[in-house]
């Protein structure tokens, strides 16, 4: 955790920091099938029994890709130490048999340079926004929330949609995911089983899950989700994890009130809450509108690296 501060003051000194709540369960809890490998670079001159962590390094095997996040103190930076760290994961990910891996970069940050420098080639781009609570005009908010079309209703499941929706729920998810053209960095839930696995997973990481539908009446079909999670590691500040209109139901004002409705609930049901964060790719254009209506900033640029695996092992082999 003190490397994860040590880190965001320096790359994103806006961010709120992290509290030592659940971070163990953060790093190891995993959905069924997928698996996190991580090491640490501790000192080795302090007397036994004592440690401190320069940085650490981990890497999530999800489906066919490695993915990694390497953290180094920044005082510790240019030193080697992260070439270093990512030798170790990349000849995991290879004895592992994975033939690609890829990382989340962030922009403004010597993570760029560094990952160019090991042959990583930028893949996809999009941006991150930040809504202020405290900015909100909330009787516009309210308007759009009350603005979806006559034939739909909208409901607010904390914790996660119920049993009844579930195959609905992962069918949305499913299209959504077929609309996508990144490198798929992060756990996608497209089934029934696994979106109850991957909701099982996020409880246990300390990841609350808030989910506001569109429901079709008359066919009571998922037109539309939107998804965000309050981490008990920075509760301040929420996730914006996926927002999907199926493309049979666009054009009738269910984006605007889904995310509406879920900024009124998430006022309601946190307290502490003070910000709320998004990513959106740079072409969709439709929803950084919506964003840009309920009061999201733009604050930068996120990428997604992807290298061949086998090639990385051979650059970062250590020489005679």
């Amino acid at each position: 955790m003190e490397t994860v501060n040590a880190v965001l003051s320096v790359d994103l000194p806006d961010d709120p920091p992290w509290q030592d709540v659940q971070v163990r369960e953060y790093l190891a809890e995993t959905v069924p099938g997928e698996r996190r490998i991580c090491w640490v670079a501790e000192d080795d001159r302090l007397p036994e029994g004592e440690s401190e962590i320069f940085a650490h390094v981990s890497i999530l095997l999800l489906g066919d890709i490695g993915v990694l996040e390497v953290m180094v103190k920044p005082s510790l930076r240019r030193r080697g130490l992260g070439r270093q760290l990512v030798a170790v994961a990349t000849r995991r990910a290879y004895l592992e048999g994975f033939s690609s891996i890829g990382v989340e970069v962030i922009g403004g940050t010597p993570a760029i340079p560094f990952y160019e420098s090991l042959g990583f080639e930028r893949e996809y781009v999009e941006t991150r926004s930040v809504l202020n609570l405290a900015s909100v005009d909330w009787p516009t908010l309210r308007e759009m929330a009350g603005g979806i079309a006559p034939g739909y209703r909208v409901e607010y499941h904390p914790g996660g949609p119920p049993e009844e929706l579930l195959e609905a729920y992962a069918q949305a998810k499913l299209e959504a995911q077929d609309d996508d053209d990144d490198l798929d960095l992060a756990p996608r839930s497209s089934d029934p089983q696994r979106l109850r696995d991957s909701l099982n997973t996020l409880h246990k990481r300390g990841l609350k899950p808030y989910i506001v539908l569109a429901i079709h009446e008359a066919t009571g079909d998922v037109a539309g989700l939107t998804e965000v999670v309050v981490p008990a590691q920075h509760p301040e500040r929420a996730d914006q994890y996926d927002t999907i209109v199926v493309r049979a139901h666009r054009g009738y004002g269910i984006d605007r009130a889904i995310k509406a409705r879920m900024l009124f609930e998430l006022r309601d049901a946190e307290p502490e809450l003070r910000e709320v964060q998004t990513w959106n790719a740079q072409n969709n254009e439709a929803m950084l509108k919506v964003n840009a209506e309920l009061g999201y900033q733009p604050d930068r640029d996120w990428f997604e690296y992807g290298a061949d695996v086998a090639q990385l092992v051979q650059l970062l082999e250590p020489t005679e």
